[in-house]
């Protein structure tokens, strides 16, 4: 018995040396990351349902205002006032509208989140170097999930990936996520966007 104890001591000690796989984030550390997360703006890639990849800026600011500014050309999308506004300047028509909260992104811009509400997440899983949390709306899971990935130390968004009611899938892939700082009313405005464009 003595040897087997002698015989196994160095793989307890190689077992120790090895660092350990990282433990996903908790829930309510995730809520409380994004609770505190006031003003971000990153650059990001966006893979399309399609296969189509575009480049933009997306600016936040919580609670429900998002701006998608795109780099191929003046497409924009915001979201504002409940609202989500689609200006594609290939098409003459005013800007598309449909409210934020038939999106999943209404849930990291909701004003508190609360990632332990019952049924609102379906999914949390870790690979050891990332966290991920798929979320949908508990009373309409008809209006599809959000899956998103954090990184640990200290806990970042890194990207998301929207299933929509129709089943396509859009992958947002953060950049550098820059926190703080002032976000004028302006990039916001769903009503200045569509009179600055007439």
């Amino acid at each position: 018995m003595k040897l087997l104890r002698l015989a196994l001591a160095p793989v307890f000690a190689l077992a120790l040396a090895v660092p350990a796989f990282a433990e996903k984030i908790p829930l309510n550390q995730i809520s409380a990351y994004l609770n505190g997360l006031q003003t971000a703006q990153a650059d990001f890639t966006q893979v399309n349902a399609d296969g189509s990849i575009s480049t933009g800026k997306v600016y936040i600011k919580r609670p429900g205002r998002a701006r998608f500014e795109y780099s191929s050309d003046k497409t924009l999308v915001m979201a504002s006032g409940g609202q989500v506004a689609i200006f594609d300047p290939k098409s003459n028509q005013p800007a598309e509208q449909y409210p934020l909260a038939r999106t999943p992104l209404s849930l990291i811009l909701a004003e508190k989140v609360d990632l332990g509400r019952a049924k609102m997440v379906v999914g949390h899983t870790s690979d050891g170097k990332t966290t991920t949390v798929v979320a949908q709306d508990p009373e309409h899971p008809e209006y599809g999930t959000i899956r998103m990935v954090f990184s640990d130390s200290p806990v970042e968004l890194r990207q998301w990936v929207i299933t929509d009611d129709s089943g396509a899938k859009t992958t947002v892939i953060l950049g550098d996520l820059k926190t703080g700082g002032d976000l004028g009313a302006r990039l916001f405005s769903i009503n200045a966007e569509i009179a600055a464009r007439k």
